[in-house]
């Protein structure tokens, strides 16, 4: 069945797509509150989730070792001899599935692919993990914790098993459309729908009737500034266990509890990053006329910023912020009352309103582009005018500098036009989810039109400041 394979991919490396698409949080203690410096961290525990996140591995491998090189059988073009060429193999390797180098020892794989834990704690295989989802890059350069805007899920996850000589699972969603998009909140009710309330293994699945979207992936230095997570608000920060949902297609209740100290030490480290720095010139000027802007349009959703800054944790009613329903709507009362019962929901219930969505933190914002919770606006300026939001746009072919809008704050896009879009059938796979189409279900680019209201000398300001976040 579709759901167990994708369960069983979820169990051989999404130790991490807990992570990777979740928004952490445990300790009551060292929960987020309203100061921007955030929750005190203990430098050992951040240290030790840092070196479980990035250097160990928690569950076993689901692809040989063979599926790495055996993969450019599946390609459109020609790859490198992976002997010969090793460099320029794995730099097609990623083009491919928009992966990014690793910033830390991986065994020579880019980051989100890690070699597995086989028998006897001994490295075998291949899984995923975390990072094929918060391993970013922006000018080249790969971040833990920054999402990945370049990622293609499902042609990695599809073309790693059809290499490994084995049948990839039918799909009964979509866990992608495009690049840098995942599916991170049906993957996990499909993993729930097989687990009862005692999370022993099911049978059948409940029909639990959850049917969400497509999402961006979030950046995790903002982690540190909530007191709920997720996009609609709904779970308390102070809970760990909501992550560990992601690894219900491997692991036990008992494995589960095991695991739980080792995610608190992941969480201290999440809180530790911080985003980089705009790494072009700011006119200083224009910043602190833009500043006002801000304190006038923003502040009230988004807070405030530098040493004393405030977040004031606002959830927006699906009416007053008018961005795309789904996500907020496919969450079924259904789904929570089953995961309220289990042991991930012992501690830190999620909430059973549904209001709309969390406006989230703005640290590092001209990293995180494209905006809105389902990447369907590809610059801040389009952001801040809707009437400029292209309906179809380009994703860039990469993260170099040489296709960022350093004017605009965002990615160059190219807008696709309706007769364009049909040459898509003509575009191979691998071509056509470069295109972002925002008419398909949950990609809807309407709402937060807080800025159409804007000079525009008063939005290039307020852009000119966030650049300072």
């Amino acid at each position: 069945m579709w759901v167990r394979s994708i369960s069983r991919w979820v169990a051989a490396g999404m130790v991490a797509l807990a992570p990777a698409f979740a928004e952490w949080f445990s300790s009551p203690v060292l929960a987020g509150g309203p100061v921007g410096s955030g929750p005190r961290v203990d430098p050992a525990a951040a240290e030790r989730g840092r070196v479980a996140l990035t250097l160990e591995g928690f569950l076993k491998p689901e692809w040989s070792e063979a599926v790495y090189r055996n993969a450019s059988g599946l390609w459109d073009q020609t790859a490198p001899d992976p002997d010969k060429d090793p460099a320029g193999y794995a730099a097609l390797f990623r083009h491919r599935y928009g992966l990014h180098p690793a910033p830390y020892p991986n065994d020579g794989l880019p980051m989100g692919l890690r070699r597995g834990l086989g028998k006897g704690g001994v490295k075998a295989g291949l899984q995923i993990d975390c990072m094929v989802c918060h391993g970013g890059s922006i000018g080249g350069q790969s971040y833990v914790g920054l999402g990945n805007t370049q990622l293609d899920l499902k042609a990695l996850l599809f073309e790693l098993t059809i290499a490994d000589g084995k049948r990839p699972p039918f799909s009964t969603f979509v866990l992608n459309s495009s690049r840098g998009t995942n599916n991170a909140g049906q993957v996990a009710a499909s993993l729930l729908s097989l687990r009862n309330i005692d999370l022993s293994v099911r049978s059948f699945p409940l029909p639990l009737a959850v049917n969400l979207p497509e999402m961006d992936t979030p950046a995790w230095w903002h982690l540190k500034r909530k007191r709920t997570m997720y996009y609609d608000g709904r779970t308390d920060a102070r809970s760990v266990r909501t992550s560990m949902q992601f690894l219900l297609g491997e692991k036990s209740l008992e494995d589960l509890k095991a695991l739980e100290p080792a995610f608190r030490d992941l969480q201290a480290f999440l809180w530790s990053l911080e985003p980089p720095k705009y790494p072009f010139p700011i006119d200083t000027a224009k910043a602190a006329r833009g500043e006002t802007v801000f304190k006038t349009t923003c502040v009230r959703c988004h807070g405030t910023y530098g040493p004393e800054g405030k977040y004031p944790n606002k959830i927006v009613p699906l009416d007053v912020i008018g961005t795309d329903p789904a996500r907020s709507l496919g969450l079924s009362d259904r789904l929570v009352a089953h995961y309220n019962k289990t042991w991930l929901g012992a501690l830190n219930p999620v909430n059973t309103q549904r209001v709309g969505y969390q406006a989230p933190p703005l640290d590092g914002i001209w990293a995180t582009a494209p905006y809105l919770h389902n990447g369907s606006v590809p610059t801040l300026h389009a952001l801040l005018q809707s009437s400029s939001r292209p309906a179809r746009f380009t994703r860039p072919i990469s993260t170099d500098f040489a296709h960022y809008d350093t004017d605009h704050v965002g990615w160059k896009f190219t807008d696709v036009g309706a007769l364009e879009l049909a040459s898509t059938a003509r575009r191979s796979p691998f071509q056509a989810k470069f295109i972002v189409d925002t008419a398909r279900f949950g990609m809807s680019n309407r709402g937060h039109t807080f800025g159409d209201d804007l000079s525009e000398q008063e939005r290039m300001e307020l852009i000119e400041y966030l650049k300072t976040l």
